[in-house]
């Protein structure tokens, strides 16, 4: 079996170890990992970034670059973060999406209906529809409201 990568990391000062899960690690175990870590550490800490891209490791990242700027390992853990983030913003626009064609939907309009009675055109309705922008969270709440006054469903 060949020697663990988070092995070799040590931390100093720290109430973690490197092998506990990148979650307790504070900031202070994250500049070690970037300054002193290795492929394996560097994994762990980007793994756990994409799994939360807001959460507390991301926001220990965050400023562990502010703090740090370890050559190269920096601009690296600076894309995986960014990487995320626009991951997963474009999985919520994605939700969104699908929620406002539910909303279409059930409201029983047509497009150019329904446009008209959350106060936008055809075009910026489809464009909400196809996720390539998301609508304002007033908007939302306008075409929930107007899906509810019109939902055939509930009658």
């Amino acid at each position: 079996m060949g020697m663990g990568l988070a092995m070799a990391l040590k931390f100093r000062n720290i109430d973690a170890e490197p092998e506990d899960p990148v979650e307790t690690w504070p900031t202070e175990g994250i500049i070690a990992a970037l300054e002193r870590g290795d492929l394996g550490d560097w994994s762990r800490v980007s793994a756990a970034v994409r799994r939360d891209p807001w959460g507390p490791v991301a926001r220990r990242l965050e400023d562990a670059l502010t703090a740090t700027r370890p050559y190269g390992t920096g601009a690296l853990m600076e894309r995986a973060l960014a990487g995320a983030r626009s991951e997963a913003e474009a999985t919520e626009r994605a939700e969104v999406a699908r929620r406002i064609r539910g909303l279409l939907k059930s409201s029983g309009l047509d497009r150019t209906s329904f446009a008209e009675a959350v106060g936008t055109s055809t075009s910026r309705l489809s464009t909400y529809l196809s996720g390539k922008v998301a609508p304002a969270s007033t908007m939302l709440v306008r075409m929930e409201r107007v899906a509810g006054m019109h939902d055939k469903t509930a009658e």
